[in-house]
């Protein structure tokens, strides 16, 4: 049963209407939990993905949960607005400004999330390493990352979260141009978090700092080298120094005395790569950009994406509903992107190809072959009404802080 949130204040934007009212935020409808609480946490989660020349991000794979719908599973149906249309305008993006072009410039907001699954049928026993596309978004302190629900909570296991999350924007055969953000605290629906209810498969995630390792001349070497300079580490207890999650080229014992290396601090994740705005309770069946990393092959064995660069579609959207993932209130837009690495894509609203900037208004959470031709031809999101903008309310105005 769909709740009707009481309306609150006001805000100021350029999708669909100037002024726009602004539901409160009902506690009860969210959900909280911890990623990485502490700053050692989150110290080991990225010595996780960043040690040994990055191997774990290098040999990632896209995370192919839940993720086609079949064609009798999704059928026409009727999300509504639960209140007036709303919108957070962009980081940068305040004022109102207009542009046109024929080409489509990639927005730098985009990345992809990467975290870890119980170990599956590999040979090793490490946990497998696993990706979902994200953006960044609007927040007080421009530290937000907007993905699907069930790239962050644990469906399969019902454990609460999946372990190690990062973002890595603009993400790139182990490179990070632009830093990796551990998450800190995710937030979500209420319905999702306990019933994984497929009309609430978003989620928002504050991030730390990003952070960057800098190697020093014969770090990179085989064996390893350490730095032998003092300011490149901090001095830690024995207690963690011993943490077996940290890798093994981050730690150095010298003189009686334990030390970790230190990160480069990069900086909030908005001010580096800029957040997309937020809008809710728009009407079906304005156009939307689709921005992700699309993976994996149709149905029909035709491998189409790589899923290594960013793609982009563009369609109108439309009231779509899937009985088998507890959702009657979705909407869908046609588009080829493969299932695998495209969940958590963002649906931009309202883009503007010169600042690269835009509201979002969906979030691939599945994908599917409607017609029965064994090729992928929509993809599938939540409607993003008052409720969405409660969870995003709850996320948007929490401090994180640095890991370096």
């Amino acid at each position: 049963m769909k709740r009707t949130l009481a309306l609150g204040g006001v805000v100021t934007g350029l999708l669909a209407a100037a002024i726009v009212s602004q539901p409160a935020t009902a506690s009860s409808d969210v959900a909280s939990d911890t990623l990485a609480n502490t700053g050692i946490a989150a110290y080991n989660v990225a010595a996780f993905w960043l040690g040994n020349k990055a191997e774990n991000l290098v040999g990632a794979t896209p995370y192919n949960v839940e993720t086609k719908v079949t064609a009798k599973h999704v059928s026409t149906g009727g999300p509504a607005a639960d209140s007036k249309p709303g919108v957070v305008p962009a980081i940068g993006d305040e004022k109102k400004s207009t542009s046109t072009s024929k080409n489509v410039n990639l927005p730098k907001t985009q990345g992809k999330v990467f975290f870890t699954v119980p170990d599956g049928s590999d040979s090793d026993t490490k946990p497998d390493a696993r990706w979902c596309t994200a953006t960044s978004v609007q927040s007080t302190y421009r530290n937000l990352v907007a993905t699907a629900g069930h790239c962050v909570y644990d469906t399969v296991t019902n454990k609460a979260t999946l372990d190690q999350w990062v973002f890595v924007p603009g993400y790139y055969d182990g490179k990070v141009p632009w830093g990796l953000y551990v998450g800190k605290q995710a937030f979500t629906h209420y319905d999702f978090d306990v019933y994984e209810d497929g009309d609430r498969d978003y989620a928002f995630v504050t991030v730390y700092n990003g952070i960057k390792y800098v190697p020093r001349p014969g770090e990179t070497g085989t064996p390893f080298v350490p730095s032998a300079t003092l300011t490149d580490w901090r001095e830690v207890t024995k207690a963690v120094y011993d943490n077996p999650a940290i890798w093994s080229g981050f730690k150095w014992t010298n003189g009686g005395k334990y030390y970790l290396r230190k990160f480069t601090d990069a900086g909030r994740l908005g001010d580096n790569v800029g957040g997309q705005g937020l809008a809710y309770n728009q009407a079906v069946g304005k156009p939307v950009f689709v921005f992700g990393y699309p993976s994996g092959s149709h149905p029909d064995g035709n491998y189409a994406f790589s899923g290594k660069t960013l793609k982009w579609s563009y369609g109108k959207t439309f009231a779509a509903s899937a009985a088998s993932r507890k959702a009657e209130e979705l909407i869908g837009v046609k588009s080829s992107f493969t299932g695998q690495g495209s969940l958590g894509s963002a649906w931009l609203a309202g883009y503007k190809n010169t600042r690269r900037l835009g509201y979002l208004n969906g979030v691939t959470s599945a994908v599917s072959d409607t017609d029965g031709n064994n090729r992928i031809d929509t993809s599938v999101s939540p409607y993003f009404d008052g409720e969405l903008y409660g969870v995003y309310s709850a996320a948007k105005n929490v401090w994180s802080g640095s890991i370096a």
